[in-house]
């Protein structure tokens, strides 16, 4: 490692390192030393940046959330009222899945270690509120927050099980949550 040298990529080079370590060994195997070693910076850098594990955590998990939302935008079907919903929803949940499993998978650790470090629910929910924020220009607010449950739980079925992403299924029973796709209110 060289001497003192500005070095403005040094807290993105840490925080993806830190997504690496974690992918690679768990929210147990995450410390500084293993994120300076991965990062190739001096241990003091990531504690400069960091002060504590849990704000490189928050770090970590604000760009892991980052990873389905550019899935949203890159498709742009959930902005166009014509798009069957349920469809495009089923589809994008298959493209993120569909994805580096590795990444997925480190994105839910992440946002399951929320569970016992508070400091973290607030960027979980980040992705959930934003999600149904988007969808909520398509639907009711509370459709849009059960959709968005539905499509966290498929997820975390699929990660959990092994078993292969069913986007017809997906289609389906998001469409029975939507009023005239197949849910309440629709056509007999």
């Amino acid at each position: 490692m060289a001497g003192r040298r500005y070095d403005p990529e040094r807290r993105q080079r840490i925080i993806d390192a830190a997504i690496r370590v974690v992918g690679r060994s768990g929210i147990a195997g995450l410390t500084h030393r293993s994120v300076a070693q991965e990062a190739d910076v001096p241990l003091g850098s990531t504690t400069y940046h960091f002060k504590t594990l849990d704000e490189l955590m928050v770090a970590a998990l604000r760009q892991a959330n980052e990873g389905f939302a550019k899935v949203i935008a890159s498709r742009g079907g959930l902005e166009d009222p014509r798009t069957d919903l349920a469809a495009e929803l089923a589809a994008l949940t298959g493209e993120w899945l569909g994805g580096e499993r590795t990444g997925v998978e480190l994105e839910y650790e992440l946002y399951l270690a929320a569970l016992r470090r508070p400091v973290l629910r607030p960027v979980a929910a980040e992705w959930c509120e934003d999600v149904a924020a988007v969808l909520s220009r398509r639907t009711d607010p509370v459709t849009a927050r059960a959709l968005v449950a539905l499509m966290d739980g498929i997820c975390l079925q699929v990660l959990l099980t092994g078993t292969p992403y069913d986007e017809e299924y997906a289609r389906e029973v998001l469409g029975r949550l939507l009023p005239g796709e197949g849910g309440p209110g629709a056509g007999a």
